[in-house]
């Protein structure tokens, strides 16, 4: 894909050389402008596929792999409610909690978050799509 798109410019400046016909040289950049869209989809589909793939898997490791994380997280944030009741009664104990957990939350690498990030956002589109085409309810 990035190489595709490195050579677009380049070569609609052969197209603007070598084609003297402004007609044919509109219709040549307009068919190399479709071949870039029809890459980029054809990459868009083969990631969207894949993840549709993993979660319809008779698997269970690879199908719930993405949903359990999100239950992690959702406790994570959910934990925020006992942690509030600690405070209104032991702040100090609330306190060492949170810079406990500030702690190891900030010594977590910044690729597991990016990792959740994708999970989560590759999840959603999967689900989606099931959803548009029928497959999932």
């Amino acid at each position: 894909m990035a190489i595709l798109e490195s050579l677009i410019g380049p070569l609609s400046k052969i197209i603007d050389r070598v084609i003297p016909d402004k007609e044919a040289r509109e219709r040549a950049k307009l068919e190399l402008l479709q071949l870039e869209n029809s890459q980029e989809l054809k990459m868009v589909e083969a990631r969207l596929s894949a993840i549709v793939a993993e979660a319809q898997s008779a698997d269970p490791w690879t199908s719930r792999a993405r949903p359990g994380f999100l239950y992690v997280m959702y406790t994570l944030i959910l934990f925020a409610i006992p942690m509030g009741l600690i405070a209104a009664f032991r702040p100090e104990a609330a306190d060492a909690i949170g810079r406990g957990m500030t702690g190891y939350l900030g010594a977590l690498p910044e690729p597991l978050y990016a990792l959740f990030g994708t999970g989560y956002l590759g999840y959603t589109a999967a689900r989606q799509w099931g959803k548009i085409k029928g497959t999932d309810r």
